[in-house]
């Protein structure tokens, strides 16, 4: 049972990846959730409500497409984001992808 887990991992990572449009990969700093976030800054929790507590965000980002342009590569987190919020500095529903794939 669990052979076929990790055996079928991979092929839904790069699932994730392809699905993913160019538009929605970040280069993030940092990837944490919505509770670790709001633990740390409580102040955020207002603008969380009603997120749930696992969601990830990507925080410090900058859009994977600017990276590519200037000649440089993501040295921290690849994500696909869902939404960007706040410019970059926050973005919600971020999942890890692998942008080598």
């Amino acid at each position: 049972m669990f052979t076929r887990v990790f055996a079928l991992l991979p092929l839904a990572l790069l699932a994730t990846a392809q699905s993913c449009s160019s538009e929605n990969q970040y280069c993030c700093n940092s990837v944490q959730t919505v509770s670790q976030v709001t633990q740390i800054l409580p102040g955020l929790s207002t603008i969380f409500a009603g997120v749930a507590a696992n969601t990830p965000l990507g925080l410090v980002c900058s859009p994977l497409s600017v990276i590519a342009v200037a000649g440089n590569s993501c040295s921290q987190q690849t994500v696909c984001c869902k939404n960007n919020n706040f410019n970059g500095l926050i973005n919600v529903g971020c999942n890890p992808i692998n942008a080598n794939l």
